[in-house]
């Protein structure tokens, strides 16, 4: 008879699998500064000179001077930071290390036995790059200052202008800025903008008294101030190193302006002849602007001859079409026989490609109605432009 016979497993232990240890920590150097482009290395030759030593384990710093060894086996080592392939710290007593562990060893250079170890050359660099460090940080905290005053500014100017709001607190602002860092055109172009929103704000406040601008001592200051940061502006972009050119033409088609609203469209037209000057390929912008100012102040044969150059710079926008027919429209005759307006030559053209651009425009009502008076026929046809 067979009988069942019980077979047992027998368990075998596996061997130990040996667990290295891990180290990390932070390297600061003499100065207070993390040692982003260092080395921390690991060597059991604790007793052997320097160049005799094999490393069993080097390792990078990071960004903000971290480190980190993750497979050390277990021991005791010397632990030394490499900087620019020079040794320039080391642990003093012996790191011990068992499976394991995860230990912390940080390298402070600015510990009072490793500055007294200096040279005196050693230490005065270190001092000399505490100083111009310390500089250089003012510098940039200045910096980041002003930019963050720059956008604020920005964003207020944005929100006053439909209301031509209260700009006060800005023009103090840009003020402060302009006397911290007098050599920067762009500080001047915006103390410009706000003097300008401010003086447009005060004239604003006029107009709904019934009151003269001109008669406004605020309001003219505020105009002149900015006329004359514009300027600022414009001539600290052009002696810099790299001027930029849309910063130097925003500074004088902000004096166009302005000096359009001081009255004076002889001068405003000459400096948006200096922003064309500044940036030639926003030209139709300022000679359309140009145009703008000399036919609101009645010069009607000077701004058809800007309209002219604006619709040669860009034939795409409409308004200097519009001025450019105004002005034309003024020197009509009268036929007796036919008892007709004849329009110059070109007046009618240049309505005709208003509408032809911007069939929806704020000026396309009353353009239709002159050329309906003039008997001309309008181009239902066109369609709505994407310049305004």
């Amino acid at each position: 008879m067979l009988t069942a016979t019980a077979v047992v497993a027998i368990g075998v232990a596996a061997p130990a699998i040996a667990q290295n240890a891990t180290v990390h920590g932070k390297v600061i150097n003499p100065a207070g500064q993390p040692v982003t482009d260092g080395h921390v290395k690991f060597t059991k030759d604790i007793t052997l000179p320097p160049k005799e030593r094999k490393f069993t384990n080097t390792v990078p710093t990071d960004a903000q001077g971290n480190y980190k060894a993750a497979d050390v086996a277990p021991g005791d080592y010397m632990v030394v930071v490499e900087e620019q392939g020079k040794d320039v710290d080391f642990t003093s007593a012996p790191v011990t290390l068992k499976a394991g562990d995860d230990k912390t060893v940080d390298f402070d250079m600015t510990r009072a036995e490793y500055i007294n170890a200096m040279t005196p050359e050693q230490k005065k660099a270190l001092e000399d790059y505490k100083k111009n460090n310390a500089a250089a940080a003012d510098a940039n905290k200045k910096i980041a200052n002003l930019n963050q005053t720059l956008a604020s500014v920005r964003a207020d100017l944005k929100a006053a202008q439909p209301t031509a709001g209260d700009v006060s607190k800005d023009v103090s602002d840009m003020k402060a800025a302009v006397d911290a860092k007098p050599d920067e055109s762009i500080l001047w172009i915006s103390y410009g903008n706000t003097l300008e929103a401010q003086g447009d704000h005060l004239a604003k406040a006029d107009k709904d008294a019934h009151k003269p601008v001109s008669s406004d001592d605020d309001a003219m200051k505020n105009y002149n101030d900015a006329i004359d940061a514009y300027k600022k502006g414009a001539d600290l972009n052009a002696a810099s190193k790299k001027p930029v050119p849309a910063d130097q033409a925003a500074a004088w088609n902000g004096a166009g302006n302005t000096l359009a609203k001081e009255g004076k469209p002889v001068d405003a037209a000459a400096a948006f002849e200096n922003a064309v000057k500044a940036e030639p390929t926003n030209a139709g912008m300022f000679y359309g602007n140009e145009a703008a100012v000399l036919f609101n102040a009645g010069q009607s044969d000077a701004a058809a001859a800007a309209a002219d150059k604006a619709i040669a710079a860009d034939p795409n926008r409409p308004d200097p079409y519009f001025i450019k027919g105004q002005a034309l429209i003024a020197k009509s005759t009268f036929d007796a026989k036919t008892q007709k307006i004849i329009p110059p030559p070109g007046c009618v053209d240049a309505y005709q490609k208003y509408l032809q651009l911007a069939p929806d425009g704020p000026h396309a009502d009353a353009v239709k109605e002159v050329l309906t008076s003039l008997g001309e026929k309008i181009d239902t046809s066109y369609k709505a432009g994407k310049k305004k």
